[in-house]
């Protein structure tokens, strides 16, 4: 029984001294801390957390006695080589390399210990897989976002991103490129650079990128405090009025830690713009900044304090509010071994020496809880884990000042005073109520920079250019020799002219110059970037639009018709035409003879003119819709869009369509016709036609064009100078240059294409279109004349047989002259129409009858 109780006993007595030892408060708490001593960063972290471990261990209103035992370990940014999970760590601070973070993240979740970094921006790092990590500096989602509103406010659309080789600069340039795509923008080109920033790569990558169109370069690295890349890129001369540098929160970093002698240097930065994570004023800060010049005299600081410092520092009290609450709910903190960490797959640590920390989970809940103001401003935490953003500074450095032109925030967008994000909700602002102070650029200009160049005398504009073998009045390579020249190159050169800025550019025949190319294939290879542009008569069609950029149209054209044509020439019987015979029968009896002339002329004038000023075809084809059911050939000029016209849209079959390469061959193939191996009619675009018809009088144009589009210069998507060149084409046209430039390639001293169908004949109403008419007026009048006469004198010689027959022979002279007999007739004319005209009044006024 004896020996039962002395077990108990024991028992009882350890039971109780660990329970004791449980419920008591540690008199010391390990706080890990995990950064690259020797770095901007660094050394701005270091002398903050030290500064802020020794102000919550002198405080007796925190930890209540317990004391927190910061552990720091140099980490060099690519191999990790801590121990903290073995020194029983209640929290890590850091890293401050995204990198670095990702890999240690894996070992926090395992050992349930909170990862709490000041200075790890990417983005990424907020997924659920990192359910232990918490940010309290700003993402670089927040960062990329302001960069993009930067973009957009000086409405530039590409830029060239200088990157870091890492998950920090891939990740953070990507959440850029997302952003610019909201703002219709994009990075063009991407630079990607080693974590050792070698002179000779940033030089190499910096040269060609002078090949490329865009002049804004972002740059996203590592804070360097030697400034490589900017003392490279002027080196190379492009600290100039030709670029455009923007720099996220790194350089802002790296200049805020620099002595003041030092940023007297900092000449060749002029005009380089760049973010800062805002911190608001306050009396707390300008004591710490006070503080910290004591520090350097002391030694504990070596460098000038940043934004990274502040963060730090109010990082360590963060750790330290949660730890104090932590206690008051826990008492005490345990730790654990998990058979679960030895299956991690690490390299360079014992798993089995490391221990879980049994409250991690309800200390994450506590971090996650804070809501203080430190030298940061005010410390809050959203749903991702991640410190509410206070915005950024907008910065420029002039001269070698650093001036702060503006600020920028996720709630208003940039702004010329700093607002704060957290009393709102992110809105959709717009660029209208954007504002920033005025801003120096590079070579001390202050007008907003254009940010980009077609091209540069070293890698001058590639334009493609058909080399036609036909109609070569419009554009083609002169046999023999490298020179590009015609129509449509003058109407570009001219163009050229009034663009606000050089163009250098070298024009690259497209074709063998024995038959003319296929201009769809010259429209990919712009879009496919083999050209930068094209030049040449290049209708502008639908389904080239959706791969490149048009300018605006020079020449309008479209789709004609031209088939072999008759004069009808003008008859003394065309008039009758309008008419059948039998409808000359019936005006004939249902009018006289002048009035009969005189309704043809005035109510069937326009059926007369429709056959005396027209020209009669000798083909059948009356439009496009007969064509397409004659089932004759059809000729097209070679590689015109009208071959895939005509099968694609119209569904001719291909079989009937016939390439023709030259005006030689269209006038063969017409005169031959559909029944000799030739074709009923040709489509082509009215301006070829045009210039084809000025030299020919036997073919004409059928109908009106079916289609219509006009020649515009491409260019690859986005390109500005398609803008530019189409304002200069309308300066063009409204000044009549474009007018003269057509009329110096194709109009002699007699006229220009497109004015022969203007002056064809007949034009006018000929004499002899009408000699029948008036013959058959005068035919008739003659006729009535005659007849009148005629029944005159008859009437006159009856008259004279009954008044010598109630006469006296001897009052009768014995002759008569013939002057007399006409004298005497046209009195008895006029006798008559006395008696007429009594006759007439004696019906229209009877005299009444006297009675009996």
């Amino acid at each position: 029984m004896k020996e039962l109780v002395i077990p108990q006993l024991f028992v009882s007595i350890w039971l109780l001294v660990n329970g004791f030892v449980i419920c008591q408060r540690p008199a010391v708490v390990n706080l890990g801390a995990i950064f690259t001593f020797d770095s901007v960063i660094g050394k701005a972290a270091k002398p903050a957390m030290e500064a802020a471990v020794s102000d919550i261990n002198n405080d007796t209103r925190i930890l209540n006695g317990t004391k927190l035992n910061l552990l720091m370990d140099d980490v060099n940014c690519s191999v990790f080589l801590g121990s903290v999970g073995e020194e029983e760590v209640v929290a890590i601070i850091g890293p401050q390399s995204s990198g670095i973070a990702h890999m240690i993240s894996a070992i926090a979740n395992g050992l349930q210990v909170p990862l709490i970094s000041y200075a790890a921006t990417d983005p990424t790092l907020s997924a659920l897989q990192f359910p232990f990590f918490i940010r309290t500096t700003q993402s670089d989602s927040y960062q990329m976002a302001a960069m993009a509103d930067l973009v957009d406010f000086f409405r530039w659309r590409e830029v060239i991103a200088i990157v870091v080789d890492d998950e920090y600069g891939r990740n953070g340039i990507g959440a850029l490129g997302e952003e610019l795509n909201k703002k219709r923008a994009k990075i063009s080109y991407k630079l990607f650079l080693s974590n050792q920033l070698d002179e000779s790569e940033i030089m190499d990558k910096l040269n060609k990128s002078k090949l490329l169109g865009p002049r804004v370069y972002v740059v996203h690295v590592n804070p360097d405090p030697r400034l490589r890349i900017f003392t490279v890129a002027r080196k190379l001369q492009m600290m100039t009025d030709n670029y455009t540098w923007l720099a996220t929160d790194w350089l802002s970093a790296t200049l805020d830690s620099f002595p003041p002698t030092k940023k007297a240097s900092l000449g060749f930065l002029q005009g380089v713009v760049g973010l800062r994570q805002h911190t608001p004023e306050s009396s707390q800060k300008r004591a710490f900044m006070s503080r910290w010049k004591g520090m350097q005299r002391k030694g504990s600081a070596s460098s000038e304090l940043n934004t990274y410092g502040l963060q730090a520092y109010d990082t360590v009290w963060i750790v330290a509010y949660a730890m104090e609450r932590f206690l008051d709910e826990h008492k005490n903190i345990t730790f654990s071994f998990n058979s679960k960490l030895v299956d991690m797959k690490t390299s360079g640590l014992q798993i089995e020496k490391l221990k879980v920390f049994t409250g991690g989970n309800d200390l994450l809940d506590i971090i996650l809880q804070t809501n203080f103001t430190g030298l940061s401003g005010q410390v809050q935490f959203n749903q991702d884990q991640n410190v509410f953003s206070g915005g950024y500074d907008v910065i420029n450095i002039d001269q070698v000042s650093i001036r702060t032109v503006g600020y920028w925030s996720n709630v208003s967008g940039l702004s010329l005073s700093p607002q704060d994000a957290r009393k709102g909700e992110q809105n959709s602002y717009s660029r209208v109520d954007q504002r920033l102070q005025n801003i120096t650029w590079p070579g001390g200009k202050t007008e907003r920079p254009r940010g980009w160049i077609i091209a540069a005398d070293e890698r001058p504009l590639r334009i493609g250019v058909p080399n036609r073998a036909s109609f070569v009045e419009f554009v083609t390579e002169v046999h023999g020799s490298h020179r590009i020249e015609g129509y449509c190159i003058d109407v570009f050169l001219k163009a050229r002219e009034l663009v606000p800025y050089d163009v250098p550019y070298m024009f690259e025949p497209f074709g063998d110059g024995q038959s003319n190319p296929r201009y769809d294939d010259l429209v990919h290879m712009v879009a496919a970037d083999v050209f930068d542009a094209a030049v040449g008569d290049i209708a502008i069609l639908t389904n080239r639009t959706k791969m490149v950029d048009f300018s605006q149209p020079y020449a309008s054209t479209g789709l004609v018709i031209v088939a072999p044509i008759r004069n009808s020439k003008s008859s003394a019987w065309v008039f009758l035409q309008p008419f059948t015979v039998e409808m000359w029968c019936a005006i004939a009896a249902s009018f006289v003879m002048i009035a009969v002339v005189i309704w043809i002329l005035e109510h069937r004038h326009t059926a007369l003119s429709s056959i005396l000023t027209v020209q009669q075809l000798s083909s059948p084809i009356t439009g496009i819709d007969s064509l397409i059911a004659s089932h004759w050939p059809i000729g097209y000029q070679t590689g015109s869009f009208a071959y895939d016209y005509l099968s694609d849209s119209l569904y001719i079959p291909r079989s009937r369509l016939v390439s023709l390469g030259s005006p030689e061959e269209y006038e063969s193939a017409l005169r031959r016709g559909p029944s000799d191996g030739g074709v009923a009619a040709i489509v082509d675009e009215l301006l070829y036609v045009e210039l084809f018809l000025s030299k020919q009088k036997d073919f004409g144009i059928i109908g009106q064009p079916f289609t219509r589009a006009g020649w515009g210069f491409a260019f690859q998507r986005d390109s500005p100078l398609a803008v530019d060149m189409s304002t200069a084409i309308l300066s063009l046209s409204e000044s009549g240059e474009l007018q003269k430039i057509r009329e110096k390639w194709f109009c002699t001293m007699r006229s220009c294409p497109g004015e022969k169908k203007n002056r064809q004949e007949p034009n006018k109403l000929n004499l002899i279109s009408f000699w029948g008419l008036y013959l058959l007026c005068g035919a008739f009048c003659l006729t009535a004349i005659l007849v009148f006469l005629v029944r005159m004198v008859c009437q006159f010689a009856r008259y004279k047989r009954r008044q010598m027959q109630s006469s006296s022979p001897s009052t009768m002279p014995s002759s008569t002259r013939c002057s007399q007999v006409i004298r005497h007739f046209f009195d008895f004319i006029d006798e008559k129409e006395e008696v007429i005209k009594k006759m007439f009044s004696q019906c229209e006024n009877p005299q009444p009858q006297a009675s009996s």
